[in-house]
């Protein structure tokens, strides 16, 4: 498609609908749980031409403008319903919230934030209508800030909640390479850029030189850029998976008794320098365990010769707050060391004013946790600086490169306790390995993963990964990690400056537009 006398009055909803179910697949495949960056791609170039033709200037401003957010409000409904349905059964299945009303809330909030992307396709279309259908690449461009935008908002308003990103599909693919320079928000900004040069070429011959254009650079940065980061070495490590049901999990009789005698035994077994505990797998506060529980775990880690254990744990009183953290246990001389998770979930860890009476229509042990500093060091273990993150915040890249501002103690290896068991035997499973595959590959960092039902998996630097447990089995997983030392591209910028460069850009762009129509 391209700028043609067409008009697009009336395009049916089905459409952009189909593609924007088409992304949600493209981030992790239904059934392989691959990311398929081509599908990504073809996904947005679909919306991209619809957009095109609506923008045809024999459409009146505010109608055209009305359509396109209609077209990308369907698209990114789509999009995002089938990228996080899995909602439905942490509040459905696990916390008994009525099957209508949890399809009802998970479509609510794909629906609010799907409108990020509508008004993105209506300014594009107000600002491509006049002038810039002769400039298509300006128009691209235009495009991908706007784009880019929407998904800044959606990942850092509201608390955040990227899950998703566009980006996320070229995990593997030819924009893999763009990870350590550009992270994940770069990579979208790129795919829409090239999506909508494909749409304005019209799928003729000069189509073909923004891919050749993409497919040359990409090579040139596998092919001869130098190695970003260096070996610190290796370590062996244990990563334990319990395996017990989100519905069990706080129960008395099963879960919680399974979970203090499995990991109990595991952790005291463990023969490798390093054995991680996920999230939560010690349910309760230390106070309310089995006498002795804690004090002996405590007193077998702080003898000679014993390995460093990671385990997530809750921590806190009324009057501190409590944390859901991971507490380090060692040998005797390694100082105190717990994290706290310091990016908390919507309803899972804390309440939003006015959502209440929704959380109290299931059946969900929440907690009130209190966030932990944004900052925290690293753990020092046998040569390794190992920096863990809890569940969903290593879905925040530029939460996580806000401890690489100091090179000299930037972390060499990543750990991710999670508990994904809230949402059953789904895609959120794939599609939070492949967060962290990202999070690897953005910051040249291995990701160890320790999780309830999985993916318990290790991840190299290069977002490949190299060892994995079956889901829902209750294992461990031994194998070796390779630490790094050495900031990549996006490790410095991000550190330095978070995320505002990219909002600069964008504006940047936005306002060249508007600057160039208004000069038409």
């Amino acid at each position: 498609m391209n700028f043609g006398p067409e008009r697009a009055r009336g395009l049916p909803a089905v459409w952009p609908a189909l593609a924007g179910a088409a992304q949600a697949a493209s981030v992790a495949m239904p059934g392989s749980g691959q990311a398929q960056g081509w599908l990504q791609v073809l996904s947005l170039t679909v919306l991209a031409a619809g957009l095109a033709r609506i923008a045809h200037p024999v459409n009146r401003a505010r109608s055209s403008g009305k359509q396109a957010a209609w077209v990308g409000g369907f698209f990114a409904t789509a999009w995002l319903t089938g990228c996080f349905w899995w909602l439905y059964v942490s509040m459905h299945d696990v916390g008994g919230l009525p099957a209508p009303l949890a399809g009802l809330a998970v479509l609510a909030l794909a629906s609010a934030l799907a409108l990020y992307y509508a008004a993105a396709c209506a300014v594009w279309v107000g600002l491509a209508g006049k002038g810039l259908r002769h400039r298509p690449g300006l128009a691209s461009a235009l495009f991908a800030a706007l784009w880019t935008l929407a998904e800044l908002m959606r990942g850092r308003w509201l608390t955040g909640f990227p899950w998703g990103a566009g980006g996320y599909a070229h995990v593997d693919g030819v924009l893999a390479v763009w990870a350590p320079w550009v992270g994940v928000y770069g990579m979208g900004a790129l795919a829409a850029w090239l999506s909508m040069r494909l749409a304005l070429s019209g799928w003729r011959l000069r189509a073909i030189k923004p891919l050749v254009a993409v497919l040359a650079v990409s090579w040139g940065l596998q092919s001869f850029a130098p190695p970003l980061t260096t070996s610190a070495g290796f370590g062996q490590v244990e990563l334990l998976q319990a395996n017990i049901s989100q519905n069990i999990k706080f129960d008395v009789g099963s879960g919680i008794r399974d979970a203090l005698q499995w990991y109990d035994a595991q952790l005291r077994n463990s023969q490798q320098a390093l054995v991680v505990a996920p999230e939560t797998a010690v349910p309760l506060l230390p106070r309310y365990l089995p006498e002795g529980y804690w004090s002996g775990l405590q007193q077998h880690f702080s003898r000679p010769g014993r390995p460093l254990a990671l385990v997530g744990v809750p921590l806190g009183n009324v009057a501190q707050g409590y944390t859901n953290s991971v507490v380090a246990l060692g040998p005797a001389g390694l100082p105190d060391y717990r994290y706290d998770k310091s990016h908390l979930v919507p309803f899972g860890e804390f309440m939003p004013p006015g959502f209440v009476w929704f959380v109290r229509m299931m059946n969900i042990p929440l907690g009130d946790f209190r966030s932990g500093g944004w900052d925290q060091p690293s753990v020092s273990w046998q040569g390794q600086r190992l920096a863990p993150n809890v569940c969903y915040e290593d879905l925040f890249g530029e939460e996580l490169a806000a401890r690489f501002k100091d090179p000299v103690q930037a972390p060499t290896a990543l750990v991710n306790v999670s508990n994904i068991a809230w949402f059953g035997d789904t895609l959120a499973v794939d599609q939070h390995l492949n967060i962290s595959r990202m999070r690897a590959m953005e910051l040249g960092r291995p990701m160890l993963r320790a999780t309830n039902t999985g993916a318990t998996a290790i991840i190299d630097h290069q977002g490949r990964v190299t060892d994995q447990l079956p889901r829902f089995t209750r294992s461990s997983l031994v194998g070796r990690y390779e630490g790094r030392e050495g900031l990549t591209p996006y490790a410095r910028w991000a550190a330095a400056c978070g995320l505002w460069p990219f909002w600069g850009l964008c504006c940047a762009v936005v306002g060249l537009a508007l600057w160039r129509r208004r000069s038409v």
